[in-house]
């Protein structure tokens, strides 16, 4: 079988090697490893990446939408704050399993590893 492409991934949750399913163990939680080839996830290292992305694109359209509502209706800060506020952690928290598993098969697909610095004689 071939590598699933990094869409496929986050959006099933497929293993980046053989395309197995069970990327994930928990909610937001990688498993070990994959049951089918043995992929070693905890290999992988995405951080907190995933999570600074989605907050930067969240907000901004966000603050877009809370600009162009306040513009066009200018409703009192708590109807702003009755729709802004749960729209951003829904719409963080729902996309963080997907971004994760991008992130994932990125660093899969391009062999990315920790930096290192050369020694000053090589």
């Amino acid at each position: 079988m071939s590598e699933p492409t990094p869409a496929a991934v986050a959006l099933k949750g497929l293993c980046p090697r053989c395309g197995a399913h069970g990327l994930f163990a928990t909610t937001l939680g990688f498993a070990p490893k994959c049951r089918a080839c043995g992929l070693d996830f905890s290999a992988f290292n995405v951080g907190d990446g995933p999570a600074a992305f989605l907050i930067l694109i969240w907000g901004a359209l966000i603050c877009i939408g809370a600009i162009t509502v306040e513009l066009v209706f200018s409703p009192p800060i708590w109807v702003h704050m009755l729709l802004w506020i749960p729209l951003t952690l829904i719409g963080v928290v729902a996309s963080l399993r997907m971004a994760k598993a991008l992130l994932l098969a990125l660093e899969y697909r391009n062999a990315a590893r920790e930096g290192r610095i050369a020694p000053p004689d090589a």
